[in-house]
């Protein structure tokens, strides 16, 4: 492998060590996640975002997470094992696309939550830059 190779695999372990996980769904032991250090979060985001996770993974398989950086952006992941043939990468990539258009406040006021929350930024900032970005 070449040094270039190394190191960006390297860039992706830090990123996946600091990487906060707010919820998944495991399509082979058909199990959901929330983490419990965000049961702030409304229950109805609760259980909207219960419902993304069980259904990406009913429809393309493998493991599926929603999380956030280090920056506190919202950003989902998918995986799969290695012996899995019928996991559709090529679905996964598109119902994540879609997903994040169609959710895209939601993820929005996330962000901003998990900023405020564990980030400790102020909020009247962030809500103002939101508002310029629109």
């Amino acid at each position: 492998m070449s040094d270039n190779i190394l190191e960006q695999m390297e860039e992706n372990a830090d990123a996946d060590r600091f990487r906060v996980v707010l919820c998944g769904a495991n399509a082979y032991e058909k199990k959901y996640y929330f983490n419990n250090k965000f049961d702030k979060i409304p229950e109805n985001i609760k259980e909207e975002l219960h419902i993304i996770c069980v259904l990406f993974t009913e429809e393309v398989g493998g493991i599926f997470t929603i999380g956030f950086t280090p920056y506190g952006e919202v950003e989902m992941d998918t995986q799969k094992e290695e012996e899995d043939l019928l996991y559709d990468e090529i679905g996964a990539e598109l119902l994540m696309k879609e997903i994040r258009r169609k959710k895209a406040d939601m993820f929005k006021a996330l962000s901003i939550f998990f900023k405020v929350t564990f980030l400790h930024q102020n909020a009247a900032e962030l809500l103002e830059q939101d508002d310029e970005e629109e």
